[in-house]
């Protein structure tokens, strides 16, 4: 199915599919219901204006609470997402997609790594599936098809009401038979053990499609020495794709290191490394890192099981190897013909905090 066309992976957006929209002025994303709230966020403001002038542009998300953001029945496909919120809450609200009914979410990460924001830092990059706009405007243009039915929910895992702006931009109507369905898997290592990191370990068929990496470097020197692998179906010990460095997976090379010496970011369509997060002499004692890989042209198809993995490497100052401890959170983006579980580990709310912003 997805090698019938290159372009998203070859999920066709047929011209009959009817435009909708859900966000909190039209929450049920149905024809003619937009802007008709009397209540909501902006009620004070509109108060001498009335319905249909901004009375309901955000919606709050009470401290320890779970929020439906859409529920769509019938088949379609999510075209785009565009979501508003302060940095300080992407690693503190949980978002949830479920496919067709499913009991368990094929995607499920904290919000600002479903945007490629790692850190908690807002960072302007653009790429074709995910872009930032001034100032924490987040776009999604990830294709999410679904048959029967699509549900997303957030969970604010803090200790305090906040407020969220978005729109889920999706359309209404027949899809091919055979269009996957798009999972997104969440894992933080901090530190890594034994230098290797997993991004992904699933059974199941499909297609590999992107990966956002976070680093936090926990001590200094050169961190992107490891190897990517991809352990596709039988595969055991030994990998049928093996990468060449950290670096070079991000399509980089030689350390990321410029002539003149330091970092610098960089971002395209497919690849960058569009987050160099600089010490700031007190707390954040460490350059953080994100980068990002889209497999637009070069999806690793898997028929029953996939696992992803990175070292955890730099050098010595004699030259040899070392395996190195650092903090690694990965999002691996992967289509299957079924829904699954996205095998999200590691969401606890101490995983997720620790080394955020005091």
């Amino acid at each position: 199915m997805i090698d019938r066309m290159s372009d998203d992976f070859g999920l066709a957006r047929p011209s009959h599919l009817k435009s909708r929209s859900i966000s909190a002025e039209n929450p049920t994303g149905l024809p003619g219901q937009g802007a008709r709230a009397t209540q909501g966020t902006g009620e004070e403001q509109s108060r001498d204006l009335g319905q249909g002038w901004k009375v309901s542009p955000s919606i709050v998300l009470p401290a320890g609470s779970v929020t439906e953001l859409a529920a769509i029945n019938g088949s379609g496909i999510i075209q785009h997402i565009w979501a508003a919120v302060r940095p300080e809450w992407w690693r503190r609200l949980i978002i949830r997609f479920y496919w067709d009914g499913a009991d368990e979410a094929s995607i499920e990460l904290p919000i600002g790594d479903l945007f490629g924001l790692g850190w908690d830092v807002f960072t302007l990059f653009s790429s074709r599936h995910v872009m930032t706009a001034p100032y924490c405007g987040l776009n999604s243009f990830w294709p999410m098809p679904f048959h029967k039915s699509a549900r997303i929910t957030i969970e604010n895992i803090a200790q305090e009401d906040t407020f969220l702006y978005y729109y889920v931009d999706f359309g209404a109507g027949d899809i091919p038979e055979d269009s996957m369905y798009l999972h997104a898997t969440w894992n933080r290592s901090n530190p890594v053990a034994d230098g290797i990191h997993t991004l992904l370990d699933v059974e199941a068929q499909g297609k590999y499609v992107g990966t956002f990496l976070a680093v936090g470097v926990n001590h200094p020197g050169w961190w992107g020495e490891g190897e990517v692998k991809f352990f596709i179906d039988d595969d055991d010990e030994f990998p049928t794709i093996a990468g060449t460095g950290t670096e070079d997976y991000f399509g980089g090379a030689w350390n990321f290191e410029l002539p003149e010496g330091g970092y610098t970011e960089y971002h395209g369509d497919r690849m960058g490394m569009h987050q160099v997060i600089k010490p700031d002499g007190l707390y954040q004692s460490q350059t953080r890192f994100g980068m990002f890989r889209w497999h637009l042209n070069d999806a690793v198809s898997f028929e029953s099981s996939l696992r992803v993995t990175v070292q955890d490497l730099g050098w010595m100052p004699d030259g040899r190897y070392l395996v190195r401890k650092d903090d690694i959170a990965s999002t691996a983006f992967w289509f299957a013909t079924e829904p699954h579980a996205s095998g999200t580990t590691g969401l606890t709310y101490e995983n997720l905090l620790v080394g955020s912003r005091p």
